[in-house]
C-alpha cells in the first residue's frame, strides 16, 4: 500500500492512468471476481427479502392530493408523482413524471491495495431489482435517506462524501437521471480516495475497475447507479483523430440544443389526458410505454427493514445500443441528440438506439427509430457487447433493457448520418460526461464497457 503522500493534487490525466491500471487488474487483491456473484446472492437470501405488489389504499403515508390527485408522501419528502405536458414542435404529450428536487449523493470510495485502486462496492437490495440484490456504490442515498426522513439507520460511509478533501477526490460531477420518467432530476457522481484504515462491512467488497468491469459482462449485476459514476470519470486520451474536433462536437451538439423547441411544465396528475387510473395502476389508455403502480417491502436490511411506496413500472423490455464503426483506425460511436420532457435541457447525447420495441409495433416502419433494425438484425460476429442490466431499482419495477454495441458499416450508418446524430470517439464521450447534462444515462452505461467492449473483452 502506497504511502498517506500519495494524496496530493494531481492532474486528469494521472488520475487516468491510475484508473487505467485498475481496470487492468483482472484481479483484486481481496475478493476474486468469480465469488462475486454468489455472494450476492447470499445478500439475497440472507435478506429475505419480499416485494409485493399492493393497491394504492394499501400504501404507508403516501395518498393521492385531493387538489391535483399528486401522488405524495405525508412527510413532503422523498418525492412525488405529477403530471407532465411537453410541447416539442408539432408534437404533444402529457405523462406522469416523478419529480425529486433533491440533490442525493452516489459515491464509491477508492483505496490503493499492492499499488492499484480498488473500489469499495455494496450488495445492495432495491426493490425494482428484477434479482433485488446487485453491485453498488459505497453510498446510494438521496437526501430525504441520508438526512434520515424515514427515521431509519445512518448511511453507512457516508462521511467519506459530504466534505472531502479536495486532493481525494478522483471524479465529482451533477448528472442528469432517466428524462423520461424523472423531472429535471440530478445525482452527485463521485469516487473519493482515502488513505487511512476502513472497516469493511459485511455487505461491501473491495474490488478493482477491471473486476468490475468483467462484471458489466453478466446481466444484472452491476447497477445503474454503479455504473453511471464509473463512466463519470476520466479516461486516458485514446485518439487524436476524430471525424470531428472537440469544438466542432461542441457546436454541433449546441446547435441542436438551440433548434428543439421544448416546453415542459408540471400539471395536476389527475388531469393528464390518454391515462387511466384504477386501484392498482395509473396507465395509458392503449396499455404502452409504463404505468404507475404501488409495492410493499419487507425484510429489506436497509435502513429501515420495511415500506411502501408508488413505483414505476415499463410495459416491456428495452433495447439501447451503440453503432460503432472505425474511421482511419479510430473507433467511434454513434451519438443521437435526444429530447426526453424531464431533460433540464433540451437535449442530452443518447445511444443511436433507446427505445421499447413493442411501443412501436402498432406503427408503421418510417416510425420505427431510426438504426432499430441495423442494431437487432447484426449477425452475431458483429455484436461486440451485449447484456442485460436494469434501471434505478430504487423507482423503477423489473426495468430492464439489452444494453449493445454493434459494428456497422456505410450502409446501414453511414459517415454522413442524419439530422440529430453524430460520430463521436470514446474519448469525446468520455470528455462530456465528466461534466453535467451532456452524455444521458444510458449512453453512461455503455460508455463505462466501452472501451473493454471495443478491445474484444465485452462480448456477452
Amino acid at each position: 500500500m502506497s504511502a498517506p503522500a500519495q494524496l496530493v493534487a494531481r492532474t486528469g490525466a494521472h488520475i487516468a492512468e491510475r484508473l487505467a491500471l485498475s481496470a487492468a487488474t483482472a484481479e483484486g487483491a481481496h475478493t476474486a471476481t468469480a465469488e462475486v456473484p454468489g455472494w450476492l446472492a447470499e445478500h439475497r437470501r440472507a435478506g429475505g427479502t419480499v416485494v409485493r405488489r399492493i393497491p394504492f389504499a394499501g400504501l404507508d403515508h403516501w395518498s393521492f392530493a385531493p387538489d391535483t390527485g399528486d401522488l405524495r408522501h405525508s412527510s413532503g419528502r422523498f418525492f412525488t408523482i405529477e403530471g407532465l405536458h411537453v410541447v416539442r414542435g408539432g408534437a404533444e404529450w402529457q405523462q406522469p413524471i416523478i419529480v425529486q428536487p433533491e440533490i442525493g449523493i452516489l459515491g464509491i470510495l477508492a483505496k490503493e491495495f499492492d499499488g492499484v485502486l480498488h473500489f469499495l462496492m455494496q450488495a445492495k437490495m432495491e426493490p425494482g431489482n428484477p434479482n433485488l440484490v446487485q453491485l453498488s456504490p459505497t453510498v446510494q442515498a438521496t437526501h430525504s435517506n441520508y438526512t434520515k426522513a424515514h427515521g431509519g439507520t445512518e448511511v453507512r460511509y457516508l462521511e467519506h462524501f459530504l466534505a472531502p478533501r479536495p486532493q481525494q477526490v478522483l471524479t465529482d460531477v451533477l448528472q442528469s437521471e432517466h428524462g423520461a420518467w424523472f423531472y429535471q432530476k440530478r445525482n452527485r457522481n463521485m469516487i473519493v480516495e482515502v488513505d487511512g484504515d476502513v472497516p469493511v462491512h459485511d455487505a461491501f467488497r473491495w474490488l478493482t475497475l477491471g473486476q468490475i468491469l468483467r462484471l458489466l459482462r453478466l446481466d444484472n449485476v452491476v447497477n445503474m447507479d454503479a455504473r453511471t459514476v464509473l463512466a463519470s470519470a476520466p479516461a486516458l486520451p485514446a485518439e487524436t483523430r476524430a471525424l470531428s474536433s472537440d469544438s466542432a462536437l461542441l457546436a454541433w451538439f449546441t446547435g441542436e440544443r438551440a433548434r428543439h423547441d421544448v416546453r415542459a411544465r408540471r400539471m395536476p396528475l389527475r388531469e393528464i389526458a390518454g391515462w387511466q387510473s384504477d386501484e392498482h395502476s395509473v396507465s395509458r389508455v392503449d396499455g404502452r410505454f409504463f404505468r404507475v403502480v404501488a409495492v410493499s417491502v419487507e425484510g429489506a436490511g436497509r435502513e429501515v427493514a420495511g415500506w411502501t411506496q408508488p413505483i414505476i413500472e415499463p410495459v416491456e423490455h428495452g433495447v439501447v445500443g451503440f453503432a460503432y464503426r472505425r474511421f482511419d483506425g479510430v473507433p467511434h460511436v454513434l451519438a443521437h441528440a435526444r429530447v426526453e420532457g424531464g431533460f433540464l435541457d433540451t437535449v442530452e447525447l443518447a445511444p443511436t438506439v433507446q427505445c421499447v420495441p413493442s411501443n412501436y409495433a402498432p406503427a408503421g416502419a418510417e416510425e420505427r427509430p431510426p438504426f432499430l433494425d441495423a442494431l437487432l438484425n447484426a449477425s452475431p460476429d458483429r455484436v461486440c457487447y451485449s447484456t442485460v442490466h436494469s434501471e434505478e431499482g430504487g423507482r423503477f419495477l423489473n426495468a430492464e433493457s439489452r444494453y449493445l454495441i454493434v459494428e456497422t458499416d456505410e450502409a446501414t450508418t453511414p459517415t454522413q448520418p442524419p439530422p440529430g446524430y453524430h460520430w463521436v470517439t470514446p474519448g469525446q464521450l468520455n470528455w462530456l460526461a465528466g461534466h453535467s447534462r451532456y452524455v444521458n444515462v444510458q449512453a453512461r452505461t455503455l460508455l463505462a464497457v466501452l472501451d473493454a467492449a471495443l478491445q474484444g473483452g465485452g462480448t456477452h
